[in-house]
């Protein structure tokens, strides 16, 4: 092949991929988040490894390879170019690839299974784009207890953590068995470790009142039912779910009581309905009351100016 066809080829590659990149984008306008490549950085906050271990450089598969610490805006969620401007690099990479010429490896962070581009992300586009299933990586291993599928979206992988999470909160407080409810959810990752520090917090005062300890079990049912169940009931009678659709109660709850908690400071003494009540209309995410506030402000202005 003559360098006027390699030219012609990988200009043509480089194309096949970037407009399946932007295709994808459309299919996702209403959700742009879901075409988007995963940020290393935001996987790293989410499970919050303790130890960096170097493994060398060992053949990885693509398909585990989900992300990238510093050019995930440069390309969409299965690694084809989202930008123009990224033709000339990813264009010499391929044409290596037509002239059989060895390219070092790529580098990479392994965290919870999967891996992450360090460097080299213009090489592992070309691969994906060329259906190859392995490339050779230098790996950087990053300890953490949670084994993540491949997943295209952060949601997805927020969602399997939060459920490890749950797996685990459940199985070390046998809070199932000693409550029986088993409907502790949440959206974002971190808020069992809330919970456990609320119930230990609640055992704290429990105890300051007797001279004998009470036992774990206990403590938990206790603040099942008089912490947290009160709190939920008073969520349900003032519907506060309608204004926050994308939220589940026990968000809800770790929210309010941290509000409630705020209010107390400031003014002393505040009913529980009323601490809801306020956070409600403070906080809500209901679009319709912020094109009514938007309405109102407008109509304020109005009567000013006349």
């Amino acid at each position: 092949m003559s360098a006027y066809q390699y030219s012609a080829q990988t200009d043509e590659d480089f194309y096949k991929a970037h407009n399946k990149a932007l295709f994808n984008e459309i299919q996702h306008f209403l959700n742009p988040q879901e075409a988007s490549l995963i940020s290393f950085s935001e996987i790293k906050s989410l499970l919050n490894p303790k130890n960096e271990t170097y493994i060398g450089i060992q053949t990885i598969p693509i398909s585990k390879i989900v992300g990238s610490e510093g050019r995930y805006r440069d390309f969409d969620n299965r690694f084809f170019p989202k930008s123009a401007f990224l033709r000339e690099r990813w264009r010499h990479v391929d044409e290596a690839s037509y002239e059989c010429i060895t390219l070092p490896p790529i580098k990479v962070y392994e965290l919870g299974g999967l891996y992450f581009v360090r460097d080299g992300n213009h090489r592992v586009s070309v691969a994906k784009a060329r259906g190859v299933e392995y490339i050779d990586a230098e790996i950087i291993s990053l300890q953490s207890e949670i084994r993540l599928k491949p997943a295209y979206t952060l949601k997805s992988m927020r969602k399997e953590i939060i459920f490890y999470e749950k797996r685990l909160f459940y199985a070390e407080t046998n809070f199932g068995d000693i409550t029986d409810f088993w409907g502790l959810d949440f959206s974002s990752t971190g808020q069992y470790d809330i919970i456990y520090n609320h119930i230990l917090t609640h055992k704290y005062f429990i105890n300051k009142n007797k001279t004998e300890e009470i036992a774990m079990e206990n403590a938990i049912q206790s603040w099942y039912g008089d912490v947290y169940v009160p709190i939920i009931h008073v969520i349900e009678r003032q519907r506060v779910m309608r204004h926050f659709r994308h939220n589940t109660k026990s968000d809800l709850y770790v929210w309010i009581i941290t509000y409630w908690d705020e209010l107390k400071k400031k003014f002393g003494d505040i009913q529980l309905d009323d601490a809801v009540l306020s956070f409600t209309r403070t906080r809500s995410t209901n679009p319709f009351k912020h094109i009514k506030n938007i309405f109102q402000q407008i109509a304020l202005k109005k009567k000013i100016k006349s």
